[in-house]
């Protein structure tokens, strides 16, 4: 007796299909945002690029429009609920739905915690925690008012499970947020079909990394002390995290929510 092959199975590459939806993508300039934003536009779908490097920002959409891709640009982060509404708003005139948030930005301040001053502390936590709770208030708002079922990733990092590095008080207790935030908002939004799952890469190139690919000693010697860490012998690429994120993103991770997944050479599993 014959069984009947599902469509998926079938045409397994149609499960990755994103052509015609639109991405919305915070920190869109830096390493991460601009990666998973090539690759969508590449894929056909619409991506609005959101940081607040106007010079940046313009590369990455040139660069999206080169592989065949849609984009467009504003000059904004999600600081507040109003910047993180204009951002979507700004999606939904130029493309007419959303259906997918990558939510890229961030920042860090390394600093001892008996030298380190409060403000840069909280600078940490708003870039990491409050923009990325902003934009997912703005959009899932939407999505829920809409019956939109959406897909969302954030940025988080294997220093949301590991704080096994001096210096990194903000820095480690935003990703240990973002982790929480990203497991919360799976369950309060299953109901509504919107699924929501993190990226958590150990330390992979980009521009708040560079220092540990050049020459300076501290640099190497930090280099030197991650590398011992991860099994797989070297440190990250953006290439590494594409494919996660595109997944994650994607008809693929439909039953897939409210996960942490470590993309990190084998760093947690140590």
């Amino acid at each position: 007796m014959s069984k009947i092959i599902s469509q998926q199975l079938k045409d397994p590459l149609s499960m990755f299909d994103v052509s015609g939806q639109t991405a919305v993508v915070t920190g869109a300039s830096g390493a991460f945002g601009r990666g998973i934003s090539i690759t969508l536009g590449a894929l056909g779908a619409n991506v609005m690029l959101a940081s607040g490097s106007e010079e940046e920002l313009n590369g990455v959409a040139e660069e999206i429009r080169e592989v065949g891709g849609q984009a467009e640009t504003i000059v904004r982060r999600p600081d507040s609920l109003d910047d993180a509404e204009a951002i979507r708003d700004t999606a939904l005139k130029k493309f007419g739905s959303i259906k997918m948030l990558a939510i890229g930005s961030g920042y860090n301040k390394a600093g001892f915690i008996h030298e380190m001053d409060y403000q840069d502390w909280q600078d940490v936590m708003d870039a990491n925690v409050r923009g990325a709770w902003f934009m997912a208030k703005a959009i899932g708002s939407y999505w829920i008012e809409n019956d939109v079922r959406g897909k969302v990733v954030l940025m988080s990092s294997v220093r949301g499970r590991h704080g096994n590095i001096s210096g990194y008080t903000g820095y480690c207790a935003s990703k240990g947020a973002t982790d929480s935030l990203t497991r919360v908002l799976a369950t309060e939004w299953a109901k509504h079909g919107i699924t929501v799952n993190a990226i958590a890469p150990t330390v992979f190139r980009s521009k708040l990394t560079a220092w540990m690919y050049g020459d300076d000693e501290l640099g190497q010697a930090t280099k030197a002390r991650s590398l011992s860490r991860i099994p797989l012998g070297r440190l990250g690429e953006v290439e590494d995290l594409t494919g996660m994120a595109l997944y994650l993103l994607s008809p693929a991770s439909d039953f897939c929510t409210g996960q942490v997944m470590y993309v990190d050479g084998g760093y947690t599993a140590g």
